[in-house]
């Protein structure tokens, strides 16, 4: 007899300090790809008040105004005032940019005697289960959702007093092993100016907010936390320093499945710590709508230089038709797995980056996320016994 469970998980607001430096990351890799598709980029941030370093290596033919991406970026963020502590304007940004190292760069072009190789070692993991629509757990799908809504109504000034700092976190009850019952709990922390009476937020943002995301999924025994300390003013760079590649589990499945480790933002696509995940993303995506598995992880092992993965693994949790080295098998056969073959059938080599670096890299309806495409399933359709 199997147990009810409760899985949780989380997801933070553009606006919060690791995501802001997540986008900057992104939208410097997106401001090089738009002139130079083969630019090499590994760019990270950190911010705290008053300041962002940009450091990291750049290979390009094009020139990029650094300083004004970043700042163009924190202000679409929503760091438009002093008010708040840090402003797009106000802050200073200092610039430490190297050329890729030529020992990388060697066993990462492609040459005449030589295919291009994976920009790093490293293992890579995607995962998918038919749970929900997006093919992706349930809490981390609402968790991006509120957030999503939380900036939304900031924005839109359906909730005037919002400022740009904000999480969430969804508790959501299984029952008969896997199947999702309810919404347990809900966590949300949203900045907001001064002065705002406590009780008014929290209807606010549950009438707003929670509602409109959860309300099939609330019941009388839901447990809403919202701004559980009262105050959240002091958010953003001011109250948490911020750094590229800290959330790497709110950028994936939220928890569930495995994580390899390296982040994405920031990396262009000859690093398969992102090409990588972004297709084997999109082979566990595949797999379950084609109805081989109910849930699926894929994990891909490369060595720097190497073009061939040195391991793919099919792991589908006992839920898969065939079994699982047949699965494998058929992941060879049917997808491409060498990085120059996977960037070239994802088209990983446009500016489309940005967008990704905050609310999720899966799960989302939008067609430059291509890895996200179910393009495969007629043709392993034909496996099924």
């Amino acid at each position: 007899m199997t147990r009810n469970f409760f899985f949780t998980s989380e997801s933070v607001t553009e606006g919060h300090p690791d995501k802001m430096c997540d986008q900057i990351s992104d939208a410097i890799l997106d401001a090089v790809l738009a002139e130079d598709p083969n630019g090499r980029v590994a760019v990270e941030c950190l911010t705290k008040t008053g300041f962002v370093v940009i450091a990291g290596e750049l290979t390009t033919g094009t020139y990029v105004d650094i300083p004004r991406v970043a700042r163009d970026t924190i202000r679409e963020i929503g760091y438009d005032d002093p008010e708040f502590g840090f402003d797009a304007d106000g802050c200073g940004i200092l610039v430490s940019i190297s050329e890729q190292s030529p020992d990388i760069a060697m066993g990462v072009d492609a040459l005449p005697d030589h295919e291009q190789g994976a920009g790093d070692q490293g293992l890579m993991f995607g995962y998918a289960i038919n749970e929900t629509p997006e093919y992706m757990p349930l809490p981390i799908t609402l968790a991006h959702k509120l957030t999503r809504k939380l900036a939304q109504v900031r924005k839109d000034k359906t909730i005037r007093y919002l400022r740009p700092d904000g999480k969430s976190q969804v508790t959501v009850e299984y029952e008969d092993g896997k199947k999702p019952l309810r919404v347990e709990a809900i966590v949300i922390a949203a900045q907001h100016d001064p002065d705002i009476d406590e009780e008014v937020l929290r209807a606010d943002i549950k009438e707003h907010v929670i509602l409109p995301v959860c309300g099939d999924m609330i019941d009388e025994n839901t447990k809403l936390h919202i701004n559980s300390t009262g105050i959240f003013v002091l958010g953003g760079p001011v109250a948490d320093a911020g750094l590229t590649g800290r959330k790497i589990i709110v950028d994936t499945y939220g928890g569930q499945g495995s994580h390899g480790g390296g982040c994405f933002s920031g990396k262009d696509p000859s690093k398969v710590d992102r090409s990588g995940a972004y297709m084997a993303r999109y082979i566990a995506k595949n797999l379950v709508a084609a109805g081989l598995c109910d849930e699926c992880e894929v994990q891909l092992a490369y060595a720097i230089g190497v073009p061939q993965p040195v391991s793919i693994l099919v792991n589908c949790y006992g839920t898969s038709r065939l079994p699982e080295d047949q699965i494998a098998d058929i992941v060879g056969k049917h997808f491409p797995l060498r990085p120059a073959e996977m960037i070239k059938y994802l088209n990983l080599k446009r500016p489309i980056f940005k967008k990704t670096a905050a609310y999720g890299h899966f799960g989302r309806n939008d067609p430059d996320f291509t890895w996200e495409k179910l393009d495969k399933v007629e043709e392993l359709k034909k496996y099924l016994p």
